[in-house]
């Protein structure tokens, strides 16, 4: 019961028992004041009866003595007189009916009056002339009772409806503080940190909100040192100090944990020669000043022709990796950079279309990132040696179908639900048990079952993501491949499935009809969750609503803050590979640990992933994160596994 009904039941119980008391009290003071007043009438009316019967007694004239007594029964103040002659007994009586006009009949039945006579012997000196018997009748009695209890109660509930009106209107104001703390505490539990609250009137509560605006304050301050811990950290070791870009150590953890997903895209490595002519005209403060400005250019225009990655990775080379983008997407986003450093080397007092050059290679199928860095070299030193702005890598690389024999392709495939599915455990970091499954899928084509890394990149070109998605959640209820093991099984959606609102629809009606809906485990990238933070909120609460739980990928891959967490508060995360694939680096290592501590912070379980060896699970143990990933346990067929 909440203390607001517990109050409330006391002071309705006190307030009953006091209005009780009361109406007893004036019960019994009505009931014995209209006895007395009976009493006192029945005593004035015997004696006074008594003395004018007495002459018509003596003379034995009875017709006056009935005269006399029907005066005074008839008014209806008794209910019975009896009169006896003692001269030959005989005996004369009256009597009126208990009825009384506007009392019910079960009142007077509660016989609350006791009856009340009055003899008198009448005499004339020695002589004894009859006996005088009157009856009250309590019919008076009965309609002061009634209707004074009727006002009574009248008042009272009258007084008791006030009451309870001015008690509920001001225990709720009275207690609002206290609700307001439950909801405070409560947000505080969910890692949500609300303004502080306004102090109330009441002494006792102000010390109770003051604690708890100060504990707030504290917890909010601890939640933001260790995100400021984790920009820090990443700042100093991942950014570069002139251009306030990424690195050479973040790129290159940026194109290894690239290359492991599937997608499609390319790396332009970019020399900038004539940064060295600014820097012997004008120093190097001037020089340091145009990079700034040149990276800022970058990070404003660039970003908006295709999705990348920009890095200062030397003095004056710059790497840029399209980590979303076709062939023509790159071709577009080459213009886009060659214009852009045209305009800031006429700004700088340099000639445009010279001193510098830039070497563009695309992604291919099992390419390292060893070997892609090094295409785009090469063709960076072939445009510095034929003294040309841009050099292509030519990979020979013939890709097998057109676009539109891709969507073809993937249409007939994903309708037809040809999946074939495997899955990886991901294991308890002290334990080793299954904690979840992360599902993968291929997908077979023309007889040949293609992996994710070779469709993925045209289902996310052709805007399939959320057909794909649907037809594979189905793929999991219809193939019962939930039945197969006891733990969750964890799939990843695309970015168009995120922002599709029909698929929104079609996500919440497929879980309200799953009956294991809290077996399935939903996970959207980082990047997807921070620059469309709306509409992941919508799916993480669509998700949670049906018993679902919700994760996030690649964690910690973007250079931006962390606050998009407390705003989904997901159940897990799985940290990017790049934080792990070189985990005997102390500065990786206090990065993993960093982004370990806001997830306990806020509840949230952490997963580390790219745990290829025992060894390396090993080092990562200390860090204390809840569970791991990776190649220690391959990816087994779902067929041969379920086995």
């Amino acid at each position: 019961m909440t203390l607001f009904k517990q109050i409330y039941s006391l002071l309705f119980g006190l307030f009953v028992l006091v209005m009780s008391s009361l109406v007893y009290f004036q019960f019994t003071e009505t009931r014995d004041f209209m006895a007395n007043q009976m009493e006192s009438e029945l005593n004035n009316t015997t004696t006074s009866l008594s003395l004018m019967l007495k002459p018509h007694l003596q003379t034995g004239d009875i017709a006056a003595v009935e005269t006399l007594v029907n005066v005074i029964f008839e008014g209806g103040f008794y209910r019975k007189v009896n009169l006896t002659w003692l001269a030959d007994q005989k005996q004369q009586s009256w009597e009126n009916p208990i009825v009384v006009e506007g009392v019910p009949q079960w009142f007077i039945d509660l016989g609350l009056f006791e009856v009340q006579t009055k003899e008198s012997l009448i005499q004339s000196g020695w002589l004894q002339l009859a006996k005088l018997k009157i009856e009250a009748h309590p019919g008076l009695g009965y309609r002061e009772l009634w209707r004074v209890m009727n006002n009574t109660l009248l008042i009272i509930s009258l007084l008791f409806l006030i009451s309870i009106f001015v008690l509920h209107f001001h225990l709720k104001y009275l207690l609002k503080p206290l609700h307001d703390i439950a909801s405070h505490a409560s947000d505080i539990s969910q890692r949500v940190f609300n303004p502080d609250m306004d102090l109330p009137a009441t002494a006792e509560l102000r010390l109770v909100v003051t604690a708890i605006n100060s504990m707030s304050g504290q917890l909010k301050q601890v939640f933001q040192t260790l995100d400021d811990e984790v920009d820090s950290l990443k700042h100093d070791n991942l950014v570069d100090a002139v251009s306030n870009l990424p690195n050479r150590q973040y790129l290159t953890g940026q194109i290894t944990s690239w290359l492991t997903d599937p997608s499609y895209g390319g790396l332009l490595l970019a020399k900038l020669d004539w940064l060295n002519e600014v820097h012997s005209k004008y120093g190097y403060q001037v020089r340091d000043e145009s990079i700034r400005v040149l990276a800022l250019r970058m990070t404003e225009q660039l970003p908006g022709v295709a999705e990348c990655v920009i890095a200062r990775i030397s003095n004056t080379e710059f790497a840029f990796l399209i980590t979303k983008g076709d062939h023509q997407q790159i071709a577009s986003y080459l213009q886009a950079l060659i214009r852009l450093i045209n305009q800031e080397m006429f700004k700088a007092g340099c000639m445009p279309n010279r001193d510098f050059a830039i070497g563009v290679t695309e992604r291919n199928d099992e390419i390292s990132p060893s070997e892609l860095l090094a295409q785009a070299d090469n063709a960076l030193q072939q445009a510095l040696t034929d003294n040309k702005m841009s050099s292509w890598f030519d990979s020979h690389c013939q890709h097998e179908f057109n676009r539109e024999e891709w969507r073809q392709r993937l249409l007939t495939a994903i309708s037809h639900n040809q999946f074939v599915f495997q899955w990886q455990p991901i294991l308890q970091m002290d334990s080793g048990e299954v904690l979840q499954r992360e599902l993968y899928c291929r997908l077979n084509i023309d007889g040949q079952q293609v992996k994710a890394g070779q469709f993925m990149p045209y289902v996310e070109l052709l805007s399939l993501g959320s057909q794909l998605d649907r037809c594979l959640l189905e793929s999991l209820i219809s193939q019962n491949i939930l039945a197969l093991n006891k733990e969750p099984v964890a799939v990843n959606l695309t970015q168009d499935s995120l922002l599709d609102p029909t698929f929104h629809s079609w996500l919440a009606h497929f879980l309200q009809n799953t009956l294991s809906a809290d077996q399935i485990y939903f996970e959207i990238t980082e990047s997807a969750a921070s620059n469309n933070p709306h509409e992941s909120s919508q799916l993480a609460g669509i998700v949670r609503r049906y018993g679902a739980n919700f994760g996030i990928d690649q964690c910690g891959r973007q250079m931006g803050s962390l606050s998009y967490l407390q705003q989904l508060k997901p159940d897990y995360v799985k940290l990017d590979q790049s934080l792990s694939i070189y985990s005997n680096n102390q500065q990786n290592n206090e990065l993993c640990r960093a982004l370990i501590n806001i997830g306990k912070g806020l509840n949230i379980d952490v997963i580390i992933t790219a745990i290829e060896n025992r060894q390396q699970l090993e080092r990562i143990k200390p860090l204390r994160a809840e569970g791991y990933q990776g190649y220690i346990s391959v990816p087994q067929d779902v067929k041969v596994y379920a086995q």
